[in-house]
C-alpha cells in the first residue's frame, strides 16, 4: 500500500472497518485577491475537513470550504496579540492530522516565501504524518504587477531581491548582508519593512544605493483598496508617515519603479476605490460584481431578496400537464426560465414538450438563457420591459390565444392585462417568490453613515423596496438624509418609479436594461463626477 494512502481498511471475521489517514495541505492563498489562488489550491479547499487561516487570506476564499468543516482563525498582525502562537499553530496541525483529518493551512502570498510554511512542515515531518505544499503567488511579484512596476526589465535590471523587512527579534545582529544587496542586486523588495522602513532606506543609503533611487510602497496589494505611494531612498519614510501608510504593505526599491507612470493599470481603472453596493439575490449577483470589480470597484454585496419556491405548485404543474393547450409562453426574467424548467424536469419532462409554442422573452439577455435550454425565442421586443413585451405581441394576432406566463409568485400585471385586453387568455404560472433575507441592515446602515459607500445599485424594483425595509427609516425624508452622498444606479425605468417613489435621486439609467449596460452607465457617471 502506498504511504499517501488516504484509506486502510482491515477485514476480521467478516466485518470490514476503515480507518481514515489524515492529511495536511499548506497552500499559498496569493495576497489577497482570491482569483489568484491556483486550481490546485481551490481543488484541495473544497474537500477541506478543518482550515487553519491566515490574517491575508481572502476572505472569499472561505466560500469555496464545504459546509461544517473547523474554521480556525490563526491571523497574526504587526504590533496586535496573535490570535495564536506558531508552538500552538503546528500543535493544532499535528494533532488533526493524527485524527485523521484533511486539514488545510491556508497562508497569505506563498507559505516558502517568509510564511513559516517550512517550519510548520518540519513539525509534521518529525510526527510522520502525510502532507503536500501548494505554492502561490508571492506578495512581492503581486504588489509590483498591481502597482504597474515590472520587477525586472532588460532595460533597467536583471536581478531582484526578496528580503524581510522584520528579522527575529530574538536575533542580536542582522543577517541582510547590506553592504552586498545594496549595490549588488538591481530591485530589492522588503516584506513587513513598514516600521521599519527608516532604518532600511539609512542601511541601503550608507551601503552606497543612490539616495535618489526610487521607491514604491504598495499597502493591500490585489486588493480593491490598494494605495501605492512613490518617492526614493531619501523621502520615502516621510512620505509613508504622511500618508498614513500602514501593514500589510511591501517596499519596490529600483529604478523599475519609474515605470509605474506608464504601466499603472489597477489603480487607474474608472471605478477604483468606488465602494458600491450589489442588492441582487447571491445567486444573481455574479455577473453585476464581476463587471464592476473588473472595471476597479469594490463590492460590497448585500442581498435585499432570497428567491423561494412559491407556496403552491398547482397552477404551474397543472399548466405543464396542459402545456400543449397554450400557443404562447412568455419569459420575462431569468429567475422564471430557471425555476420553470427545474420544475418541468421535477415533472419527468424537458424542452421537447414545448414542441410548436411559441416562445417570447422580455429582452436579450433573457433569450440568450433560453438557449441554453435549447429553446430559441420567436420573440424579443426592442424595449426590455413588461410594457415593451407587450407592445411587440400586440402585433400578433391574440384573439382566444392560450398564453402562459411562469414569474413569481408577485409580479406587475401590466403585461397580463395587456395582453386580456387584447382578448388573450392568460395563465400565470409562480414559479418562485421574492423573499426578503433574513438580514440586519445594521452593517450596512452604518457603511453608509461612515461614508463608506458611493453608490446603490437596484435591478429591480423588490430590491429598491427591500433595501428601504432593510434599513429601518422611518420616513423618506429620513432615507433621503442617509443616502445625501450615495449615488443610486438603477437598471431601467420600472426599477427607477420604484426608486423616485421613495424620494431617491437617480444618478444613472443605461437605455438598455440589462446588467453590462448598467456597468458601462455607471463608469460613464464616475467619469462625468471627475471630468466636471
Amino acid at each position: 500500500m502506498q504511504a499517501n494512502s488516504q484509506l486502510i481498511l482491515s477485514i476480521d471475521n467478516n466485518v470490514t472497518t476503515s480507518t481514515k489517514k489524515g492529511k495536511a495541505y499548506l497552500i499559498g492563498a496569493g495576497p489577497g485577491d482570491p482569483g489568484l489562488i491556483t486550481v490546485r489550491g481551490q481543488e484541495i479547499l473544497k474537500k477541506t475537513e478543518v482550515l487553519i487561516y491566515d490574517y491575508l487570506a481572502g476572505e472569499r476564499l472561505l466560500d469555496l470550504v464545504p459546509e461544517g468543516a473547523e474554521l480556525i482563525y490563526a491571523g497574526k498582525m504587526g504590533g496586535v496579540k496573535h490570535t495564536h502562537t506558531q508552538e500552538e499553530i503546528n500543535e493544532m496541525l499535528v494533532d488533526r492530522v493524527r485524527a485523521g483529518k484533511i486539514v488545510v493551512r491556508l497562508k497569505g502570498g506563498d507559505p516558502f516565501i517568509f510564511g513559516r510554511g517550512g517550519e510548520e512542515l518540519e513539525e509534521l515531518v518529525k510526527a510522520g504524518l502525510d502532507y503536500e505544499a501548494v505554492p502561490g503567488v508571492t506578495s512581492a511579484s503581486a504588489a509590483a504587477t498591481f502597482a504597474g512596476v515590472p520587477i525586472t526589465h532588460r532595460d533597467c535590471t536583471s536581478s531582484v531581491a526578496f528580503i524581510t523587512g522584520h528579522e527575529r527579534p530574538d536575533k542580536n545582529e542582522t543577517a541582510i548582508a547590506w553592504d552586498k544587496i545594496s549595490t549588488g542586486v538591481g530591485t530589492l523588495v522588503f516584506y513587513m519593512g513598514i516600521k521599519n522602513l527608516p532604518s532600511i532606506t539609512a542601511n541601503l543609503i550608507k551601503h552606497g544605493r543612490d539616495p535618489k533611487t526610487p521607491v514604491a510602497v504598495v499597502r493591500w496589494a490585489s486588493m480593491p483598496f490598494q494605495r501605492s505611494v512613490v518617492g526614493n531612498l531619501e523621502t520615502i519614510a516621510d512620505i509613508v508617515k504622511e500618508e498614513g501608510i500602514k501593514p500589510p504593505a511591501l517596499t519596490i526599491v529600483g529604478d523599475v519603479v519609474n515605470y509605474r507612470k506608464k504601466l499603472d493599470w489597477y489603480e487607474g481603472r474608472p471605478l477604483f476605490g468606488k465602494r458600491i453596493v450589489v442588492t441582487r439575490t447571491r445567486e444573481q449577483a455574479s455577473e453585476l460584481v464581476s463587471l464592476l470589480s473588473e472595471n476597479g470597484a469594490y463590492c460590497l454585496e448585500h442581498a435585499t431578496i432570497s428567491i423561494h419556491p412559491p407556496d403552491s405548485w398547482q397552477k404551474t404543474d397543472e399548466a405543464i400537464a396542459n402545456l400543449q393547450q397554450f400557443d404562447w409562453i412568455l419569459f420575462t426574467s431569468i429567475n422564471a426560465i430557471h425555476h420553470f424548467f427545474k420544475r418541468l424536469r421535477k415533472k419527468g419532462r424537458d424542452c421537447r414538450d414545448l414542441h410548436g409554442i411559441a416562445i417570447a422573452a422580455i429582452g436579450r439577455v433573457t433569450a440568450d438563457i433560453l438557449l441554453e435550454y435549447g429553446i430559441s425565442a420567436d420573440l424579443v421586443p426592442t424595449s426590455f420591459t413588461g410594457e415593451g413585451l407587450a407592445a411587440a405581441m400586440s402585433d400578433q394576432e391574440l384573439a382566444n390565444k392560450k398564453i402562459l406566463i411562469p414569474r413569481a409568485l408577485k409580479a406587475r400585471k401590466v403585461l397580463e392585462e395587456k395582453l386580456s385586453a387584447s382578448g388573450g387568455h392568460v395563465v400565470i404560472a409562480p414559479v418562485y417568490q421574492n423573499v426578503p433575507p433574513v438580514y440586519e441592515g445594521t452593517v450596512l446602515r452604518e457603511e453608509i453613515k461612515k461614508g463608506e459607500v458611493d453608490m446603490v445599485t437596484f435591478t429591480s424594483s423588490s430590491t429598491v423596496t427591500n433595501f428601504v425595509s432593510m434599513l429601518n427609516v422611518s420616513n423618506n425624508e429620513e432615507l433621503q438624509d442617509l443616502l445625501k452622498d450615495v449615488k443610486i444606479a438603477v437598471i431601467g425605468p420600472v426599477t427607477a418609479k420604484t426608486a423616485l417613489s421613495f424620494g431617491m435621486t437617480i444618478a444613472t439609467q443605461p437605455e438598455s436594461f440589462t446588467i453590462a449596460d448598467m456597468v458601462d452607465s455607471i463608469v460613464d457617471c464616475f467619469r462625468t463626477v471627475v471630468s466636471g
